[in-house]
């Protein structure tokens, strides 16, 4: 009979207790996100009958919503009700912010709802395109993600590229490749007005919306969508490829890389931004890294594979992975120049 080890037992229901919270907390972030309860914190403290009234909600179910945001550490219990200290309001109040976490939550939800199909994926091999899945993921992913671009594409990311920003200023040509729906296109199409910016992406859904926004920040003159692949999208000569964290969840990102090379200028720039990761899949073990192997698991690895998977990169690649590919795909040179906890950027060149 085997013996146990009480307090190696007690650390994982530790763990245990810790993330069925955070599961179910997932879902009351997303609540606060839809319904403006953070926001209105923002300006507390408020009581739950007073939040209620302000945001058009029901005091009883807010009141629970507040406790379980409260032990959450997402809410500031105080004497007069509830509010938001200054660093829960930069993280969960502003969606236009340089951080805005409740996008990262409402991505997590959509690919949860496809768990039954990624499951039988696992028996099958034919995998789940990105496609397939709830409108959360499109609508989760743009909202996490596009703080992070705001507050570095143009500001850090593009500027250490060498003289791509001034060939840019002055009238260059982008092609932003699996664009998702438009944040990073009309990102660097307000940054740089005369540049011309070609973003595109498989998913009609997505490219649709993109149009929508990009004519919404007034840009649409100067950005342009198509639905095409990462190995049909349209033009050639360009200054400047960009592909934020998307050519892991590639089925061929050879192939990929390769109509890359054949669309760049000979001294043009592809600017490569992949998820933060080590080649030894051990030192990935941390925190980061589980969150990761998480979303890969339900997103990045499974749309790879509905593509054939040539190549299966997921979401932890790591450099030596992504440098055998950018050179099996005929580029010279690949070195990383800017980056955050939660991103590589690399600069690869013909």
């Amino acid at each position: 009979m085997t013996t146990l080890d009480t307090g190696a037992l007690d650390a994982l229901l530790g763990r245990f207790v810790a993330d069925l919270g955070a599961t179910t907390a997932a879902a009351s972030v997303v609540i606060g996100h839809r319904l403006g309860l953070y926001r209105a914190l923002a300006d507390g403290p408020l009581t739950p009958e007073e939040l209620a009234d302000r945001t058009g909600t029901h005091a009883r179910p807010v009141r629970e919503w507040l406790l379980g945001q409260a032990a959450g550490g997402y809410v500031t219990a105080t004497d007069g009700g509830f509010t938001l200290d200054p660093q829960q309001a930069f993280c969960l109040a502003d969606p236009d912010g340089a951080v805005y976490l409740p996008g990262a939550f409402q991505l997590a939800l959509g690919a949860l709802r496809a768990e039954p199909r990624v499951t039988e994926s696992f028996r099958t091999g034919t995998g789940l395109g990105w496609h397939e899945h709830d409108e959360d993921v499109f609508l989760g992913c743009e909202a996490f993600f596009r703080p992070g671009y705001v507050a570095n594409v143009t500001t850090t990311w593009i500027p250490a590229l060498g003289d791509v920003e001034e060939r840019l200023r002055g009238g260059g040509r982008i092609a932003d490749v699996g664009c998702g729906l438009g944040a990073s296109s009309i990102i660097m199409a307000q940054a740089y007005p005369a540049a011309a910016v070609v973003g595109s992406d498989y998913h009609d859904g997505s490219i649709a919306q993109a149009r929508e926004r990009a004519e919404a920040a007034a840009v649409s003159d100067r950005v342009s969508f198509e639905t095409a692949s990462a190995t049909t999208f349209s033009g050639r000569g360009y200054d400047l490829v960009t592909s934020f964290d998307c050519l892991h969840d590639m089925g061929d990102p050879v192939a990929a890389a390769r109509h890359v090379r054949e669309a760049i200028a000979p001294d043009g720039c592809w600017m490569l931004v992949e998820p933060a990761a080590a080649d030894d899949p051990r030192d990935n073990l941390n925190p980061v890294g589980r969150m990761y192997y998480g979303f890969s698991t339900l997103l990045c690895v499974p749309n790879a594979e509905s593509q054939g998977g040539t190549a299966v990169l997921g979401a932890q690649a790591g450099p030596a992975a992504l440098t055998k590919v950018v050179t099996e795909a005929g580029f010279r040179r690949i070195e990383k120049v800017s980056g955050t906890p939660f991103n590589d950027v690399y600069a690869v060149r013909p």
